[in-house]
């Protein structure tokens, strides 16, 4: 962020995330589904995000498809865990937009819960 780094702490992190543009929150938002996907898993960006989103499974579902992952490719593993196919994670960017007033601060909320992840990058 800028020429002085991330940030210290997330507090830090927050305040700067708050100073960029959608269109920046998206970018790093999406990007970061797809690095914590290929080093700690789908299904832990999926958490995360339901977390950091507060939505249950049926409002992931249509964040999901509302953002334009396809519908048909939603599923579960053996436990029982929802799962959705790596390549499709940045469809819930655009979703969460699309389906509630509040998802740019549902997306930096995301952001700022994975700072441990984004300074680890």
């Amino acid at each position: 962020m800028g020429t002085t780094g991330l940030a210290s702490n997330p507090k830090e992190y927050r305040a700067r995330l708050d100073e960029q543009t959608d269109e920046q929150i998206d970018a790093w938002a999406a990007e970061l589904m797809r690095d914590v996907a290929i080093r700690r898993g789908v299904l832990t960006v999926i958490a995360d995000f339901l977390k950091a989103s507060r939505l249950d499974e049926r409002g992931f579902e249509r964040v999901f498809a509302a953002g334009g992952g396809p519908p048909a490719s939603i599923g579960r593993d053996r436990q029982g865990r929802l799962m959705v196919p790596a390549i499709t994670l940045y469809a819930l960017v655009p979703g969460i937009r699309a389906l509630t007033s509040d998802g740019r601060k549902r997306l930096i909320e995301y952001l700022v819960e994975n700072f441990d992840d984004l300074v680890y990058v």
